[in-house]
Parts: structure tokens; sequence; C-alpha cells
């Protein structure tokens, strides 16, 4: 498998500067907190959101009716971003159960999903063949956040990264510096967090980034 960026820095790697950046500038904890207050609307389900796609046309999410649903946010460079080789893996056993993963870059936790869709697309195809939907890059934070991920967050908040995982500590630390408060608030922490859709379109579980992949598709087996 090929990896064209194994070069450029991991997540655990992030400087300092770096860090702050991605907190201050493009992670706004009290926008993303007022804008889900805003933007939270009555609807039930997941099949009330229309998305874009990556040529930027119109994608309701009503044509996903009936099926388990993976909805994650991810990024190219980032320390969790061989988690696509899992995912895809995952697709390729239970799609033809009825199993979706749909994929949304974001570049908002450290500017790690730079390019255009296409170079993304490329990206993901090329090093880890993925073949599940990819969307149009977008927010899941703040003022200009998607409305499908201010409806996901009102439904299962955040519950606090996996005990076991050794990037744990890290991230605790990094967003506790910029935020002391962080963890009481529904908000993306972080590149590849997932929630996991029912077949009627409701979320019933939402797994961290730092969350066991293993786990991710047990829970994602008992729902097919």
């Amino acid at each position: 498998m090929i990896h064209a960026f194994r070069h450029l820095l991991p997540l655990a790697a992030l400087s300092a500067m770096a860090i702050m950046t991605a907190c201050s500038t493009k992670f706004n904890v009290k926008d993303s907190t007022n804008s889900l207050t805003q933007k939270t609307t009555p609807m039930k389900t997941i099949y009330d959101f229309t998305v874009k796609d990556k040529k930027q046309n119109d994608v309701s999410l009503a044509q996903y009716k009936g099926q388990v649903l993976l909805v994650v946010n991810t990024a190219s460079r980032c320390g969790f971003t061989p988690q696509y080789e899992a995912l895809e893996a995952m697709y390729e056993r239970l799609h033809e159960r009825g199993f979706e993963i749909l994929d949304f870059p974001c570049n908002q936790f450290g500017q790690q999903a730079p390019g255009t869709d296409e170079e993304i697309a490329q990206f993901c195809q090329l090093n880890y063949g993925t073949k599940f939907p990819q969307f149009t890059k977008a927010d899941v934070n703040g003022p200009a956040e998607m409305p499908l991920y201010t409806w996901l967050k009102s439904e299962k908040g955040f519950e606090g990264f996996d005990e076991g995982n050794k990037l744990t500590p890290l991230l605790n630390e990094m967003l506790g510096k910029a935020d002391p408060e962080f963890a009481s608030k529904p908000d993306i922490k972080w590149n590849f967090t997932k929630f996991l859709i029912d077949r009627e379109g409701r979320v019933v579980a939402r797994f961290e980034p730092t969350h066991d992949m293993e786990d991710v598709e047990k829970q994602v087996e008992a729902l097919l």
C-alpha cells in the first residue's frame, strides 16, 4: 500500500503553535456551541438532511433509508488517517448486508485535510482503495457547520476519549489547554469521529477517534 503522505506530521507530532492555531482559529468552541443552539431544528432522522457531493450537487440522505450508516469526518494527514484501512475493510465485509459509510472530509482540526475534494478522493483511493461515498469538504463545528452535524451532535454529545488509547492523554491535554471545559461540550473534538445510524435513521452511538475499530464494527454488525 502506498502512503503518499507518510512524510507529513502525524497528530502526535503537531507543534504547539499548530495546535493552538487549530483550536483558536479553526476550532471555535464558543461559536460551535452558539451555532448548535441556533441551528437546532425539529428534524427527527438523518433522512431529513441534504448534503453536497464532491461536484457540489445536492444529495438527499433519504436515499439511504433502511441502511445502517456510519458518518465520519475524515482527514488525509492525521495520525488517525490509517483508520481509512479499517473503514474500507468493514465496508467491503458489510456493504452487501445494508451498510454504508458517509465520509465528510474536514479541515478544521490541525488543518489536516488540505487540498481539493478531488485531491482528497485521489489520495484515499490510491492509498486505501476506498469505495464508500465521499462528500465535499465541510465544517463540522462553528458558525458554518453543516446542519447535519448540528443535529448529530445534539443527538449524541461527547462522552470522553477511550482510556486505552495512547493518544488520549495528548488529546485531553491539547484540548484542555484551549478550553478547560471542552469535555462538557458536544462539539466534534478531532478527525475520525463517527456516528452510528440505525435502519430507522436514528443516531444510536458516537465513537471518538480513539475508539477501537473492532468494537465499532461489532456494533455496526449488531444493527444489520
